[in-house]
C-alpha cells in the first residue's frame, strides 16, 4: 500500500517514508490510497491485539511489518474501557489511562517506536516539532524523552492551557524542550507546518512531526475504537455510537477510518466547544477557519482544524461529508453545568472536554434517542482540576503517573509567534 498527499502532488509514497516526513512536500497531509476493509472483525481479546490486526494492512511493506506486534504491545500497554454510565445506553470509553492522562498517549508512544525502528542510527538526531493546545504536547514528550537520536520541540499557546497541562509540557528536559509562543494554538501549528514545509531547512536540520497531521498519529488511534465497537457487537448485537470531543478533529478522523475499514462503528458525532468552524460547515455554511476563542475546554480551541483535509479528501464533495457527520458547538458556562450534575447524572467526574460529549448525548436522550452511545473521554478530569474540583465539590486526585509528572520541575521558554524565532530554536 502507499500514501498519497490530499494536495495531489506528490507521487505515492511508501508508509516509512509517509512517517518520517510528517507533512507531504505539497504541504498536504498523507492518507492512504485507500482505506482496506478487513473480512474479519470478531473481537479479540486485547487492545494490542485489536490494534496489529487494525494497522497489519497499512504496514505490509514496511520496514517495521515485522516489529508491529512489539510496536502495539508497548504503545496500547494500558486499557482504554468501555464503562457503563448511569443512563441505559450510556457508556464512556475512557483514554486517559496512559503516562500523561490523555488519549494522545497511545498513538504517541506509537509513532515514537515505529520512528525509533525506521531511524539510521549514523544520521544527525531528528527534531521532533510539536504544536499543542494542552495535551499533544505531553504525550510526544512522554513518548520520545531520553529516546537516543531524538530531540522535541514543543510549542503551546502561552496561557492557554491548564496549569497542570503546562506543567506536564515543560516537566521532561533533557532532549525535550518547550516554548510557550505568545499567540494561539493556530500560531503554534501555522510555526509547525512552515518548518515541515521548509526544504532548505530540512535540508540542515532533520525534522518529524508528531501533531496528528502525522500518519504515525492518526492511524493507530483507529485501533481503540475498533476494539470497543467490536466487543459491544458481539454482546448486543449492534454498532456503537460515538461522541468525540473536537479540536484538530484526528480522533474523529481515527473513528472514521475504523468504521469505512469494516468495523461495526455506527454514527460518529462531534462534540465542540465555543470554537465553531465545524458545527457552521456541518450546517450547511462554507468552511471558513475562525480566529481561535480560548475557553475551558482548552484542548479543543483549535479554529483550523489541519484533518479536515483528510476528512475532505475521503469524500466526493460536501455533501457527500456532511451527510456523514454531525457536529454540536458546546459554550462554556454550558460546560460548567454539565460538569457540576456529571457525578449525579452519569456517575462519573469529568474534564470540560468530555463534558461536551455528554452535552450531545444528554441532547440525544431529550430528542428520544434511544441507540447506544459512548461518550469519548480524552483526558483525566484531574488535568483541570482548578475547574473541575469547585464545580463537583471534592479533591480530583490525579492518576499515579500525573502526580509524577506534577512532582517534577518545570521549565518554559518565551517565543514570539514569528517563523523566524521557531528557526532559530531548530537551528541553535
Amino acid at each position: 500500500m502507499h500514501f498519497i498527499s490530499t494536495r495531489g502532488q506528490v507521487p505515492p509514497t511508501p508508509i516509512d517514508a509517509a512517517l518520517v516526513a510528517g507533512l507531504a512536500p505539497d504541504g498536504g497531509l498523507y492518507v492512504p490510497e485507500r482505506i482496506p476493509a478487513l473480512a474479519d472483525w470478531s473481537p479479540l481479546p486485547t487492545l494490542p491485539a485489536t490494534a496489529r490486526r487494525t494497522l497489519a494492512p497499512y504496514f505490509a511493506g514496511s520496514m517495521l511489518r515485522d516489529r508491529l506486534e512489539a510496536i502495539c504491545a508497548d504503545a496500547f500497554s494500558f486499557d482504554a474501557p468501555l464503562r457503563p454510565l448511569a443512563g441505559a445506553g450510556d457508556h464512556v470509553l475512557e483514554l486517559f489511562h496512559g503516562p500523561t492522562a490523555a488519549f494522545k498517549d497511545y498513538a504517541a508512544r506509537f509513532l515514537a517506536r515505529a520512528l525509533e525502528g525506521l531511524r539510521d542510527r549514523t544520521a544527525p538526531p531528528t527534531t521532533i516539532v510539536v504544536a499543542t493546545s494542552g495535551d499533544t504536547g505531553a504525550a510526544v514528550a512522554a513518548a520520545f524523552h531520553r529516546r537516543p537520536g531524538f530531540r522535541v520541540v514543543i510549542l503551546y499557546p502561552d496561557g492557554k492551557v491548564s496549569p497542570r497541562q503546562a506543567h506536564g509540557l515543560g516537566c521532561w528536559g533533557d532532549n525535550v524542550a518547550a516554548y510557550r509562543v505568545a499567540g494561539s494554538f493556530d500560531d503554534c501549528q501555522r510555526l509547525a507546518k512552515q518548518a515541515l514545509a521548509d526544504a532548505a531547512l530540512r535540508a540542515r536540520v532533520p525534522l518529524g512531526s508528531a501533531n496528528s497531521i502525522s500518519l504515525g498519529r492518526l492511524l493507530p488511534q483507529a485501533a481503540y475504537y475498533a476494539h470497543a465497537a467490536t466487543h459491544f457487537h458481539a454482546a448486543h448485537g449492534q454498532a456503537l455510537n460515538f461522541i468525540v470531543p473536537t479540536g484538530n478533529l484526528g480522533n474523529a478522523s481515527a473513528a472514521f477510518v475504523a468504521r469505512s475499514m469494516g468495523a461495526p462503528v455506527g454514527e460518529i458525532r462531534l462534540a465542540c466547544n465555543a470554537n465553531d468552524t465545524l458545527p457552521r460547515y456541518f450546517a450547511g455554511a462554507e468552511y471558513v477557519a475562525q480566529p481561535t476563542r480560548a475557553t475551558l475546554a482548552n484542548a479543543m480551541d483549535v479554529g483550523a482544524p489541519s484533518n479536515f483535509e483528510r476528512l475532505r479528501h475521503w469524500h466526493a464533495d460536501d455533501d457527500a461529508l456532511r451527510a456523514g457527520f454531525v457536529a454540536a458547538s458546546v459554550d462554556d458556562a454550558t460546560i460548567r453545568a454539565v460538569l457540576r450534575e456529571a457525578p449525579a447524572r452519569h456517575g462519573i467526574v469529568a474534564c470540560p472536554h468530555t463534558a461536551t460529549g455528554l452535552k450531545l448525548l444528554q441532547d440525544l436522550r431529550t430528542a428520544g434517542d434511544a441507540r447506544p452511545w459512548a461518550v469519548v473521554a480524552t483526558a483525566h478530569p484531574a488535568k483541570f482540576e482548578s475547574i473541575v474540583e469547585p464545580l463537583v465539590g471534592r479533591v480530583v486526585e490525579p492518576p499515579p503517573a500525573l502526580a509524577e509528572c506534577l512532582a517534577r520541575p518545570a521549565r518554559a521558554v518565551a517565543m514570539a509567534p514569528e517563523y523566524h524565532a521557531l528557526k532559530a530554536v531548530l537551528e541553535g
